[in-house]
C-alpha cells in the first residue's frame, strides 16, 4: 500500500481524490492548506503528493518547495487553474513530477499516479 498525500483548499476535490485512491487500495492523508501540507509531509512520508497550486496562507509553489528541501525524490503532481503557465514553469523548475489543470480528468490523474507508484 502506497500513500499519498492529497493537499488541496477544496474540501470536495480532497474528498473525491480520498475516495479514488482509496479504492484503488491507497492510503490518503488530506491537508486543507499548506501549512498542514508540510506538517503532514514530516508526519507520514507520503510517496506521492497531489498539490493544489493556489491556496491562501502558503502557496502550492511555497509548499513544492519544502518537499523537495527534505526530500527531493518525493513525486509531486500539480494541480493548477487553467492559464497559470508562469506557475506551472516555476513548478517544473523547482522539481515536481507533472501538473493536472483544473478540472481535471480522474482518469488520466489516476493513470499518472499508478505510474509514478509503479
Amino acid at each position: 500500500m502506497k500513500r499519498i498525500l492529497v493537499v488541496d483548499d477544496q474540501n470536495g476535490i480532497r474528498l473525491l481524490l480520498a475516495e479514488v485512491f482509496r479504492r484503488e487500495g491507497h492510503e490518503t492523508v488530506l491537508a486543507k492548506n499548506g501549512f498542514e501540507a508540510v506538517e503532514r509531509f514530516h508526519e507520514t512520508s507520503p510517496d506521492c503528493v497531489l498539490l493544489d497550486m493556489k491556496m491562501p496562507g502558503m502557496d502550492g509553489i511555497e509548499v513544492l518547495k519544502e518537499i523537495k528541501a527534505v526530500s527531493p525524490s518525493t513525486p509531486v503532481l500539480m494541480m493548477t487553474a487553467y492559464g497559470e503557465q508562469e506557475q506551472i514553469d516555476t513548478a517544473k523548475e523547482l522539481g515536481a513530477t507533472d501538473y493536472f489543470t483544473k478540472p481535471f480528468d480522474i482518469h488520466e490523474l489516476r493513470a499518472a499516479v499508478a505510474g509514478i507508484l509503479g
